[in-house]
């Protein structure tokens, strides 16, 4: 089996990382350029976005064809040798499976519009009501109703995305199929790792009924026991077949009992999941869009609940700040302006030092932050362009409208990756599909020369492969209620070895009064963003933190 503790994901948005050939959109022979600056990671795998046949009317996440290359991405063949090359730098593939739901443009869509019955049970379509109302007032997670007409046959399809998202019925058996069919035929080539896309909404009772309200509308779909046993069966069918593979379910708003079930071995089910919660903790009242600032305690008081709960559960969690779907962490819980190199370090630390697989995404190692925009039009995502104009209708004027979605866009962290200063951030020698900024001071060329970031990141995924406390160790929350700090402690049953992380998250000096058990022992300074010096030394009562210090002591 895999030690997953040992493992660190790399995110790559294959829109977004290297144009190989001018046409604006990165490709695969784009990536293949960049192996080697991926390699000085030392990371263990990359979980790539989608680039299979798409209209990208989600950005690759409607998926005409799951067996084709989109040919702006590049060809089958330049798969074949990315997975080679791959290979021989001892990286592993992990891809995108969207198998709640299909682009209306797949075939199977097209073949139920044309009449055949077997495609026609793949979707979940459903006449009006006998008011002519849609089945349900289930509303769609882009925005507007989540049914739209199915041709002219006077049915209506399901869609929880965006109307050309068609869900699919997990009912089915043949659907099920399909879906290890799909899995199987990338394990031939050569994929070990699978990142599925909210596989928890797959659970959809067959008798669709009307909802009370938001939240109890997500649970008539979201996280059914229905599941699991899809999980199983398709573990089952295909990735359990391997005894080397990784998966990850993305799980956004899944409660930690069924998560322990979800990514515990003994369930046959997955590897580990990515939750959501501690990247809601600046959301006002629920809503996304509506900004406030982030609830520190909060936020350490949900990374510390699940880390305490999968791993007495047995579960696994996937460790992130940042992917294609979240603004820039650093804006959110750092200082993108006077620390951002400090704040970025201590982010990483509080992270990577946890019990878990971290993912780092493309750029995160730079100290990316999001784009200075100035108007909506920078922006392509569907999701933002639909909540500035429900903003607007909800009767904010264009200003405060367009600063909730700067704040919250996922277009922030699409942006392309900064290879060097110029115009184009050596993207591409075409007009990128997103506009870069910023790249005059965060940048690969300026970073590896210069910078600090990377190589501290480094740091951390070399202590993860060689210290068992940080890859294996228990977690204990360590002073809950500090107004500034996110504390902890790792250790292992079979060792008097502890680790002590200590992170400050604000601008302003503070002091830490250690608990009675650490003081006067001997701790060696594993890593620290603030030059501490690394030889053993002995704990004191008070601990001064820097502004967005962190630091991790080693107790023997």
């Amino acid at each position: 089996m895999t030690n997953l503790g040992k493992k660190v994901i790399y995110q790559i948005y294959p829109k977004s990382f290297y144009d190989s050939n001018g046409d604006g959109i990165g490709d695969l022979r784009g990536i293949i350029e960049k192996l080697p600056y991926i390699a000085k990671l030392n990371i263990d795998m990359i979980w790539f976005n989608p680039f299979f046949v798409s209209p990208q009317n989600d950005n690759g996440y409607d998926i005409a064809d799951y067996y084709q290359i989109d040919p702006k991405f590049g060809t089958m063949t330049d798969f074949e040798e990315l997975v080679s090359k791959l290979k021989d730098l001892d990286i592993g593939v992990m891809l995108d499976m969207v198998l709640n739901h299909c682009s209306t443009s797949n075939e199977w869509f097209q073949k139920a519009l044309a009449g055949e019955q077997k495609y026609r049970d793949y979707f979940y379509l459903r006449p009006p009501k006998d008011n002519g109302d849609l089945p349900t007032n289930w509303t769609s997670k882009f925005g507007g109703p989540a049914w739209s007409k199915f041709g002219d046959t006077g049915l209506y399809y399901l869609h929880l995305y965006d109307p050309t998202q068609a869900d699919l019925d997990w009912h089915n058996p043949a659907v099920r199929q399909e879906a290890a069919n799909i899995v199987n035929f990338w394990r031939a080539k050569g994929v070990h790792g699978f990142r599925f896309d909210v596989i928890n909404v797959t659970g959809k009772s067959e008798q669709l009924l009307d909802s009370t309200d938001p939240i109890q509308e997500k649970s008539l779909y979201t996280d059914t026991p229905v599941v699991h046993q899809y999980l199983k069966e398709l573990n089952h069918n295909s990735f359990g077949q391997d005894p080397h593979s990784i998966t990850v379910g993305e799980m956004s708003s899944a409660d930690l009992k069924t998560s322990v079930e979800y990514s515990t071995p003994s369930e046959d089910e997955l590897s580990m999941i990515f939750t959501f919660h501690h990247l809601k903790v600046d959301y006002k009242n629920g809503d996304k869009w509506d900004t406030t600032p982030f609830d520190f305690i909060k936020l350490k008081q949900t990374l510390a609940d699940w880390q305490k709960a999968m791993d007495q559960g047995g579960g696994w969690n996937a460790l992130f700040w940042n992917n294609h779907d979240q603004p820039w962490a650093l804006n959110r819980f750092g200082d993108p302006n006077k620390y951002r190199e400090r704040s970025a370090m201590s982010l990483a630390t509080a992270l990577h030092l946890l019990r878990g697989t971290p993912y780092i995404y493309m750029g995160e190692e730079l100290g990316m932050v999001d784009p200075n925009y100035t108007s909506i039009d920078d922006y392509v995502d569907i999701e933002a362009l639909n909540a500035y104009q429900r903003l607007l209708k909800q009767g904010l004027d264009q200003k405060q409208a367009f600063t909730q979605v700067q704040k919250k866009a996922r277009d922030n962290s699409r942006v392309p990756m900064h290879w060097d200063a110029s115009e184009n951030a050596g993207f591409s020698t075409g007009k990128p599909w997103l506009k870069p900024t910023d790249q005059d001071r965060i940048n690969v060329k300026n970073e590896l020369q210069h910078g600090v970031i990377f190589n501290y990141y480094q740091h951390l995924i070399k202590l993860r492969k060689s210290e068992k406390l940080i890859s294996d160790g228990h977690f204990i929350h360590l002073i809950p209620d500090h107004p500034q700090v996110f504390a902890y402690e790792r250790w292992l049953g079979d060792s008097d070895e502890k680790l002590l992380v200590f992170v400050n998250f604000y601008d302003k000096e503070t002091t830490v009064v250690l608990p009675k058990e650490f003081v006067g022992q001997t701790g060696q300074v594993l890593i620290s963003n603030c030059q501490k010096d690394s030889d053993s030394s002995k704990l004191s009562t008070d601990l001064k933190l820097a502004p967005y210090e962190a630091v991790a002591y080693k107790l023997q």
